[in-house]
């Protein structure tokens, strides 16, 4: 065989088989247009097959004792790095059986012996061919695959700002801090994955749908951007007349958020489940609550988790018009509304979860220096 230099493009073909005068037939049709090599045993094949170069095309002669071909076929065809290296079998003489086993363990072609050159030849290309386009095939698809991992991760992060952006603009009017958006996402994202697999929820809370609620939770009080601010900051008890119209900062919400799919022409999942957190996360389970006065499981789910959210956010925080709560009695009155203001369910899942509400709530803490801004000392 000839000597070739190591950066030789030409396809590689590797010819087993301990016919040595079968061998050099072979490497006499083959060596002037691809790169051979050889082997005479099964050590030999693997050690080739397996190294940082391997075979473009494999020809195995089927009459090798103990039918060593066809136990080599069916081991490279089972395992992914070799399964794309086409194997063609070599015989002597012309049996169905065998050539249906071959077919049957995965080689792409069965050629008899003696072989015409020229016919060897455009078999061999032909089958270097076909592996030729399916691993351009399995390139692109496999960048296809990676680019579309790229763009939805890109999306989703967009997504993420948008989400957070949009519900930081209702904060810069409001009395509250940007850290409690990070503390109530996680907070839905606790309960949601708790109760995921009870069998009241189980049917909605997917990890699909806790995702969405993660990601749509600042969404809920992005209408307080359409309250006056004379309301909106009033340090002190509102006006029934007033309250009314806070009130409205859920319906304010929800129609700016169908506004924004109705720009884009189609449903959009995570714009959804912000619409029912913004709308629905005032009502009550006991049917006093806003805007529509629903009750029960006529409430949306997304409305029930955020309510618990919310709260217990707002009673653990300072705002101007009062200190802030301590953790245990902020969980005690959560406690009692259970059945009242909040779904028992849900009330019940965080009574479990409480002291990891609390760890979130230390982690995204907020610092002197916001709560200076938002409520300077007098």
């Amino acid at each position: 065989m000839t000597v070739l230099k190591a950066d030789d493009q030409r396809k590689s073909i590797l010819i087993v088989d301990n016919a040595l005068d079968d061998i050099d037939f072979m490497s006499s049709i083959l060596k002037d247009i691809y790169r051979i090599e050889l082997a005479t045993n099964m050590e030999k094949t693997l050690q080739i097959t397996f190294s940082e170069d391997p075979p473009d095309l494999i020809l195995i002669n089927i009459m090798m004792p103990e039918k060593v071909g066809y136990h080599m076929c069916r081991y490279f065809k089972s395992i992914p790095e070799t399964s794309d290296i086409p194997v063609i079998f070599l015989s002597s003489k012309s049996d169905e059986e065998e050539e249906k086993m071959g077919f049957e363990l995965g080689a792409v072609d069965y050629i008899t012996k003696p072989v015409s050159p020229s016919v060897f030849l455009a078999r061999i290309n032909t089958h270097l061919q076909l592996k030729s386009a399916r691993d351009f095939l399995k390139d692109k698809a496999e960048y296809l695959e990676q680019e579309v991992a790229r763009r939805t991760k890109e999306i989703s992060m967009i997504q993420d700002v948008t989400m957070v952006t949009m519900g930081s603009l209702a904060e810069t009017r409001d009395n509250e801090t940007a850290n409690h958006i990070r503390r109530t996402q996680n907070y839905v994202k606790l309960l949601a994955t708790k109760l995921k697999a009870h069998p009241k929820f189980k049917n909605f809370l997917t990890d699909e749908k806790i995702m969405l609620l993660f990601k749509s939770a600042p969404l809920h009080d992005m209408g307080k951007v359409g309250i006056p601010d004379h309301i909106l900051l009033k340090p002190g008890e509102l006006t029934p007349e007033e309250f009314e119209i806070m009130k409205t900062h859920t319906t304010i919400g929800r129609d700016a958020i169908i506004s924004a799919e109705n720009l884009l022409g189609i449903p959009v999942p995570f714009l959804r489940v912000g619409m029912e957190i913004a709308y629905g996360h005032h009502e009550k389970w006991n049917g006093a609550g806003y805007p529509e006065g629903l009750s029960g499981d006529d409430i949306s789910i997304p409305g029930r988790l955020m309510a618990i959210a919310d709260v217990y956010d707002a009673l653990i925080s300072r705002r101007i018009y009062k200190p802030p709560y301590p953790h245990e009695e902020s969980v005690d009155i959560i406690r009692e509304a259970s059945g009242t203001h909040f779904d028992p369910d849900i009330v019940d899942a965080f009574l479990v979860l409480a002291n990891q509400f609390n760890k979130i709530a230390q982690k995204y803490a907020d610092s002197e220096e916001d709560v200076q801004k938002k409520w300077p000392l007098k």
